[in-house]
């Protein structure tokens, strides 16, 4: 549970340090498995505000230098379509 002092890791799924290390603690090795259990990354950006901060204490907990954690995966972000768009489209 989150302190009112606790640091925001991610902040468009509003994760803070504390649920980051909690999943680390847990078992999570990977900016991926962290982003599994606690949504660090799932967010409007991907990650691209926080997967270095994930990195960071990911490396730091696990004894390791940051640039040896694999960063958290990233999806293409979607853009939206008109009803105009969507039916003048025709298949290739």
């Amino acid at each position: 549970m989150a302190s009112n002092t606790d640091k925001i890791v991610c902040r468009c799924e509003d994760i803070t340090e504390s649920e980051i290390l909690e999943a680390i603690a847990q078992g999570a090795a990977t900016a991926d498995e962290v982003k599994r259990l606690t949504r660090a990354g799932m967010g409007h950006c991907q990650g691209r505000t926080c997967r270095r901060l994930v990195n960071q204490m990911l490396a730091k907990a696990l004894g390791q230098k940051p640039e040896d954690q694999r960063p958290i995966t990233q999806r293409a972000p979607l853009q939206p379509l008109t009803i105009k768009a969507l039916a003048e489209y025709k298949e290739p």
